[in-house]
């Protein structure tokens, strides 16, 4: 009996054992369970917010660095030679009326202080007619004020062109009687023009008027005896122009906003204009309306004999030949085959974009961290700066008067024997919102309706939105064109940007693409866009990265420049801190220099970019020694053979890796 109860102790000891043992088991693996779920919520959790606000990717430094190629210009636009000051007797005054958006007025205003300088006149502060045909905008700010600072603008340029802000009382009144000259020069207009047939009158009359459409009033390469005068153009646009310092503030707050969390951002300007879109027939781009009213303005330019083509071309041809823009969609796909994470920070410039949200829908869903000028801005500090306005009424759309049975039985007979649509059903209902909205007219009239009021506020407003634009996409540390160089002659708010970064930050990383080039790409893998092969990858990622450098600036200074020299100020207006070969120079056949050619820099300048080089960061790869540069072939030789069956040997490119 006394072992029995031994025995049983020894177990119920044993039992006790093990469970206690089973017990920490428990409890230990209970333990790291629970710290690998909290991490793995944690770690989740963070995942998401910081894919909402765009936290820090280490993966890509190489994808913002500046270029170091080009990190030897230097900003340099004063004068070279003996460049006297102007004289208060000079041959009389010109005034001028400024017509078109943000991009124009920029152009038209460096052209008039070139030709205030070339005839030897005192230039009145220009009229901007978008603002001054809006009813009702602040008093606060009035036509040139509304957008730069006047007094900067007459202080920096006092060694240069005699400028006032009005004409004196004794002419006023003969201005309003219409007796002084007007001209309307084109943007390619010659110096020999003023100097022949506008400079004798002007010495006549002693006032002659200009009256500028086309965003400029003299031509962009002008000859070589006249480089200051292209170096004053550099002058304006890059120090005289200067926002008013209510936009300037806030453009600084919302570039600080992006860079809040670290993180650099990249700019892009879609460029999807309806002018632009109606000069190249780019209408079957998009659909319904858009399409229609894009067709309409292009009969609009054809009417008024602005181009000289058919109505109805193909739009896809066009967009073969790189006429048209890339679409949002594409854009994406092309910043992902660059290696963009899907945390990259885009800023949105020129949201009040053709074609409305809806084509920046396949963009949103690759980079959701997608913001414009809405997302930064309260609408509290957006109303600051358009200043306090006197109310207008609603815009509201007011259906057309019903037609009787009558009328339209004697519109039906008079229509004859022609071809002729069929009526609608008559029990189909004509909803509200088909009648709403801008492009309401489309389904009533043939002709579209005057502005209204309201339509011309939002007109001078949109100044201002693209001043904001201006501001962060120059400031930027990535600007991707959507549009620009497109060959109509006319400035864009693209080239703009180009041309304002390649001055004042030259290593900034801004792609100078060939739309033709990307558009070959795309029609090779068009049907599987979303998984292009890796051979593909390869060849888009090393067109890209080439036309940030030298190759990227040969190509703008030979399309871009001749339409518009701000676009391209070199090398007129730049210098280099060390001479470059040579042998890396590249003329044209006139003799211009299409890269190189640039002064070397003052010994202030030289000292300024030594100390800057020190503080760069120099354990960053560059993108020139990216991997992707060991292939030998050149993306024009590849798209040209466009061998598919090279890609099919391909592994498909998985989008996740």
């Amino acid at each position: 009996m006394m072992v029995f109860r031994s025995r049983i102790k020894w177990i119920a000891l044993l039992v006790l054992i093990l469970s206690v043992g089973s017990l920490v088991v428990h409890l230990s693996i209970t333990k790291s369970s629970g710290v690998q779920l909290a991490s793995y919520a944690r770690d989740s959790l963070w995942q998401d917010f910081d894919s909402l606000l765009g936290a820090k990717d280490f993966r890509n430094k190489h994808l913002w660095r500046p270029v170091k190629a080009l990190e030897t210009l230097q900003p340099y636009a004063n004068p070279r030679t003996s460049y006297p000051a102007p004289s208060s007797k000079n041959n009389g005054f010109i005034y001028a009326k400024i017509f078109g958006g943000f991009d124009k007025i920029r152009s038209s205003i460096c052209d008039l202080v070139t030709i205030s300088r070339l005839l030897n006149a005192t230039l009145i502060i220009p009229e901007l007619q978008e603002s001054l045909r809006s009813k009702g905008i602040s008093n606060k700010f009035k036509s040139f004020s509304y957008l730069y600072d006047e007094e900067q603008f007459i202080s920096f340029l006092k060694n240069d062109v005699i400028i006032a802000k009005a004409l004196p009382e004794s002419l006023k009144a003969a201005r309003k009687r219409n007796e002084f000259p007007l001209f309307k020069p084109k943007n390619s207009a010659s110096p020999n023009y003023y100097l022949e047939d506008v400079l004798p009158k002007l010495k006549k009359a002693n006032v002659i008027g200009l009256i500028i459409y086309d965003g400029g009033c003299l031509q962009s390469n002008l000859p070589a005896s006249m480089l200051e005068l292209q170096r004053l153009r550099c002058r304006v646009a890059f120090h005289a122009l200067q926002l008013r310092s209510e936009i300037q503030v806030l453009g600084k707050k919302m570039v600080d906003r992006l860079r809040k969390s670290g993180q650099p951002f990249l700019a892009y300007h879609p460029g999807l204009v309806r002018d632009k879109l109606a000069y190249h027939g780019c209408a079957e781009l998009f659909q319904d309306l858009h399409s229609e009213l894009i067709q309409y303005r292009r009969a609009q330019m054809i009417k008024q004999k602005f181009i000289s083509e058919e109505l109805i071309v193909d739009s896809r041809v066009r967009r073969d030949k790189g006429l048209c823009p890339l679409m949002p969609e594409e854009v994406g796909i092309l910043l992902k085959a660059l290696g963009y994470s899907q945390k990259a920070i885009i800023y949105l410039a020129g949201s009040e974009m053709f074609g409305g949200q809806r084509v920046l829908i396949p963009l949103r869903a690759m980079f959701p961290n997608l913001v414009d000028r809405t997302s930064l801005c309260s609408t509290e500090e957006l109303s600051e700066l358009v200043g306090p306005e006197t109310p207008l009424p609603e815009n509201m759309y007011e259906m057309p008067p019903r037609k009787s049975d009558k009328q339209l039985q004697e519109e039906w007979n008079k229509a004859g024997t022609r071809p002729r649509p069929l009526p609608p059903p008559p029990d189909r209902p004509i909803y509200q919102h088909e009648k709403e909205g801008w492009y309401g007219w489309l389904t009533e009239n043939d002709t579209e309706p005057t502005p209204s009021p309201m339509d011309l506020r939002n007109l001078a407003h949109r100044l201002l939105w693209d001043a904001l634009d201006f501001v962060v996409s120059v400031e930027a540390d990535v600007f991707f064109p959507g549009f620009n160089n497109d060959g109509s002659g006319l400035p864009d708010f693209s080239s703009l940007v180009m041309g304002q970064r390649l001055y004042e930050r030259p290593s900034s990383r801004t792609y100078r693409l060939d739309r033709k080039v990307i558009q070959e790409f795309f029609n090779i893998t068009r049907e599987d866009m979303y998984h292009p092969n890796r051979n593909w990858t390869v060849h888009v990622r090393k067109h890209l990265n080439s036309s940030l450098g030298e190759s990227g600036l040969i190509r703008q200074s030979t399309l871009s420049k001749p339409r518009l020299f701000l676009s391209h100020p070199l090398p007129e207006c730049s210098c280099r801190t060390s001479p470059l070969e040579d042998s890396r120079q590249i003329r044209s056949d006139d003799g211009r220099f299409l890269y190189g050619g640039e002064d070397e820099c003052p010994k202030w300048i030289k000292s300024a970019g030594v100390e800057k080089s020190k503080t760069d960061d120099s354990d960053q790869p560059d993108y020139e020694h990216d991997l992707l540069t060991e292939q030998s072939e050149t993306e024009e030789e590849f798209a040209k053979s466009k061998v598919a069956s090279a890609f099919d040997q391909d592994e498909e490119w998985d989008p996740n890796d």
